[in-house]
């Protein structure tokens, strides 16, 4: 066994027939005995908090570019440090082979060349080329180090930039190259072999430069590394490759396999939608409007690939193992899908003692230590299930009417509820088709609940009326989904009323159907009774308005909000911001993982027949929804926070407000909190902008910054590209806004509606995922009548999702609710290039300043007795939007991306 001591290291003669820094291969590998291996050389893991600002990686001396004095020829030494890689769930694993060997022992591993910011008198690049040669494996850093030596000529002038070959065999990932002379390059990506790639990569000092600015020496290598990126929209991309483009989502779909399994292209005049990576994957033989799949991950970019670098547990790796492997386990044992829970004793065995799954290969367990248990005196596994925080804290918490509504404020979609500004309610759907557009709610039934308060009147102007308003987006899809089996939908209003004491009560549920070919428009209302027929009607009414709400969250408010808007973000900046560019060195921390979940999600959640289909109420059009949401109501200008809350009515503009806005609710956690992140974020853009375009002229000029924002509107967004709403690019605080909201979107909007999944979604009653059945009021027959009142336990629990459709999402709610050992807090470690500029790096610590003061403030709100919607007798504190936290299913922390 490798004794692992501090500053340890091992020659190359030691090391080589044993410990090669290739072991890594591309993607022909996928078998399950390879998907969940253990890792081959871990990271050291911390959990603890450090107060000190914290690098990326380790750094030699002060990290910037100087002139460097020469005698004829000075030998500069660099050292090169490689990450090994480890056994994935996404790639497979090779061995580097007798040339690798021989590359080793000649001291040839890489071949570099150093990049000097001038040109010579005949204007060509002034360059000094060395090898490098493997020196050790240091098992306490676990990094690959090695070194080489450069004879640099006294007038080669400032460093700017090293090209890098590869001459292994296989692809490696360079953490940095770090000079004796106090030049670093953070380099943190892949080089592909020159075998697979020719081309030499192109690696720049910590230094940012505007493209104005850039030395005279490396403009030629600035476009050139962008050209790089960009391909050529032909062809099919390799897993070697670094190329980002674009496409539709024609890839969801498998007609291949079966016409039933057949999706529309969304992307478009007839399904807009933002655009994501393009694969060039073959078209269908049945659609050629529809991408082929394959039952491999899907192509990403080699630097957006982060799986054969990162722990077991690392967030990609954990959700394909539930994907290909718990998953279809569940489908093997429960082969009856419609098979429901019998009593609620039942749904509480998930938790005190599993499902028995036959054993897993390869540190399943390892990976998922939460779920996949060993079982007792069995040579089966369990899948087993902490039970969730809410539930933990009040066991009958999901059964009350006023947690129903505090979870609209505190709970895990909180982006749905809006002010009533309108009455009577009206749907502005076509009448001829969906029937009348009047809402059942009458002035009369809300005053009946609300006699004793005020009037309708009053209540409508003291901003008192608050709703759920998911009518108009899932009425077109009512007849159409009760075509489907084992789910049924309905159109849905749900009205509230804002009490005295801040906290929200439900008034009523409109729930209707719109007219079919046999039958016309029914449409009904519920409202709190206190009779027992009228009691669980309102239990099951409010049960349906929960699964829209479920759909909703999923489909929008996460998904389509956060992940897939990211991603046209994620392709321009690579595609026109070069590695020197500032904003492309402040976006990059926000922008790590997402497009490799998003190409899983793709491949087994939001595909045709996948877990999102086959687990919420609309079914096979869970994602035309999700486009038309898109079309209908995404506008980049309220993607802020304070924009959004003000375009639902949640708050005003209010210049004397701490945070610029007044809430409408002032007891609101999700936007109390969100505020003083989002003001944290604001100010550190708003430091980083105006230091690098102290002059509006700047921003205006910057070439690159005109064509990433011109793309991200015309192309990545490009089906809304013709809206009024975008904002314009010219000045400092056109910049800060722009920055400031994508920064958000993936760190505090994602964190608020992913990380309490678990907490508030892992009891499914909670929060049911699909209603199978429709209201027991709505054209009964006498049987189905009579059944609900003999038992309307039964009736409810009909309702809720049958056994492996929770059992498939408690899995799924329980993997996507943790943070990874490593997770990357926002606001938790400085990056290089922000280190090596010491205005940026001041900037920086006082971020994370106000984000460890903003801890401490949510912790003096969750025990507040006066905040009624965060502190209470059996509440969970809100805690989704403290920055920080361990690793695990905690609740609270807010990653720098959009990591799972």
């Amino acid at each position: 066994m490798l004794n692992t001591q501090i500053n340890r290291t091992y020659t190359l003669s030691k090391l080589l027939p044993l410990h090669k820094p290739f072991v890594t291969g591309d993607y022909t590998t996928h078998s399950s005995s390879c998907a969940y291996s253990p890792a081959i050389l871990r990271q050291p893991t911390t959990t603890k908090k450090s107060n000190a600002t914290r690098t990326r990686s380790t750094s030699v001396g002060k990290i910037k570019a100087i002139n460097i004095p020469f005698l004829n020829k000075t030998n500069v030494k660099g050292v090169i440090t490689i990450q090994p890689t480890v056994s994935s769930a996404i790639d497979g694993v090779g061995i580097g082979g007798v040339v690798d060997g021989i590359s080793d022992l000649l001291g040839m591993s890489f071949l570099l060349e150093l990049v000097s910011n001038d040109l010579d008198p005949n204007g060509k690049q002034k360059t000094v080329k060395a090898y490098a040669r493997y020196d050790a494996l240091d098992f306490d850093i676990n990094v690959y180090t090695y070194k080489c030596d450069f004879d640099v000529p006294e007038d080669f002038g400032e460093i700017g930039a090293i090209l890098v070959e590869n001459e292994y065999s296989k692809k490696m990932f360079f953490k940095k190259i770090v000079l004796n002379n106090d030049i670093t390059f953070t380099c943190e990506s892949w080089v592909a072999s020159k075998h697979d790639n020719p081309e030499k990569r192109i690696f720049f000092t910590d230094k940012s430069y505007l493209p104005s600015e850039t030395p005279e020496g490396l403009k030629s290598l600035r476009e050139k590394d962008m050209e790089s990126l960009r391909g050529n929209g032909q062809g099919e991309r390799k897993s070697s490759d670094r190329i980002y483009d674009y496409d539709v989502y024609n890839d969801l779909g498998d007609p291949d396999q079966s016409l039933s399994l057949a999706r529309p292209v969304l992307g478009g005049n007839d399904h807009p939608y933002p655009r994501r990576c393009r694969t060039g994957r073959p078209m269908s033989t049945k659609d050629p409007l529809s991408e082929t799949r394959t039952l491999l991950p899907f192509y990403v970019p080699s630097d957006e690939d982060f799986s054969e670098i990162k722990k077991a547990n690392f967030g990609a790796r954990a959700l394909y193992s539930v994907l290909h492997a718990v998953v279809p386990a569940l489908d093997a044992i429960i082969t009856d899908k419609d098979k429901r829970f019998p009593l609620f004793r039942t749904i509480d065995m998930l938790y005190d003692e599993g499902v028995n799954v036959p054993p897993p290969d390869n540190g399943l367990k390892t990976i998922l230590p939460r779920l996949v248990k060993g079982a007792v005196d069995t040579v089966d596994a369990v899948i087993q299930f902490e039970t969730p925080e809410t539930i933990d804290h009040d066991t009958f918490s999901w059964f009350r009417d006023e947690e129903f509504c505090r979870q609209m404020l505190a709970g895990l979609n909180p982006y749905s509820i809006q002010l009533v500004t309108e009455w009577p309610l009206m749907s502005k759907l076509d009448p001829q088709v969906y029937g009348p557009p009047e809402s059942a709610i009458t002035t009369e039934i809300v005053e009946q609940e609300i006699k004793g308060f005020m009037t309708l009147e009053q209540a409508l102007a003291e901003k008192k009326l608050f709703m759920l308003d998911y009518n108009d987006l899932l009425l077109p899809y009512v007849n159409k989904t009760r075509e489907l089996n084992g789910t049924t939908l309905y159109g849905s209003r749900t009205l509230m009323f804002l009490t005295p004491t801040g906290t929200l009560r439900p008034l009523a549920i409109e729930l209707t159907r719109p007219p079919s070919d046999d039958k016309p428009q029914w449409k009904h209302v519920y409202t709190p009774t206190w009779d027992a027929t009228g009691s669980w009607l309102w239990k099951m009414a409010k049960a349906h308005v929960l699964s829209h709400d479920s759909a909703y969250h999923q489909f929008v408010s996460h998904w389509l909000r956060t992940h897939c808007v990211m991603e046209p973000y994620i392709i321009a900046t690579n595609r026109h911001l070069s590695q020197m560019h500032p904003i492309r060195r402040l976006l990059l921390p926000h922008f790590r993982y997402t497009m490799q979940i998003n190409s899983l999600a793709r491949l087994a959640l939001i595909n045709a027949g996948g877990i999102i289909e086959s687990t919420f109420s609309p079914g096979k059009y869970s994602m035309q929804i999700c486009s038309d949401a898109y079309d209908q109501q995404w506008r980049f200008d309220h993607e802020s926070l304070p924009a959004d809350l003000i375009s639902r009515g949640m708050a005003v503009e209010d210049p004397n407000s701490p945070h610029g806005v007044k809430l409408t609710i002032e007891d609101y956690p999700y936007a109390n909190d969100g505020l003083l992140l989002w003001d944290a974020i604001k100010q550190w853009v708003t430091s980083y902008v105006n230091h690098y375009y102290p002059k509006a002229n700047l921003v205006e000029s910057d070439v690159e910054l005109t064509q990433w924002w011109d793309e991200i509107r015309t192309v990545g967004h490009g089906d809304k590209k013709d809206e009024p709403w975008w904002p314009q690019l010219k000045t400092q605080e056109d910049l800060i806004r722009i920055v400031s909201t994508i920064m958000w979107v993936g760190s505090g909007h994602h964190s608020a509606v992913n990380f309490g999944q678990y907490d508030f979604a892992g009891y499914f009653p909670n929060r049911p995922t699909m209603a199978r059945t429709k209201m027991p009021n709505e054209d009964p027959t006498e049987e189905e009548w009579q059944s609900f009142i003999n038992r309307p336990e039964d009736a409810l629990l009909k309702c809720f999702p049958s056994q492996i459709q929770a059992i498939k999402v408690m899995s799924l709610l329980d993997v996507l609710s943790s943070h990874s050992p490593d997770e990357e807090y926002i606001g938790g470690y400085i990056e290089p290039a922000w280190a090596a500029e010491p205005t940026i790096k001041a900037a920086f610590e006082e971020f994370r300043g106000s984000l460890e003061k903003m801890e401490e403030i949510i912790d003096s709100r969750n025990v507040d007795p006066k905040l009624r919607n965060r502190s209470g007798a059996g509440l969970v504190p809100y805690q989704l939007l403290k920055p920080f936290s361990g690793p695990g299913v905690t609740g609270r922390g807010v990653p720098n991306s959009i990591s799972i």
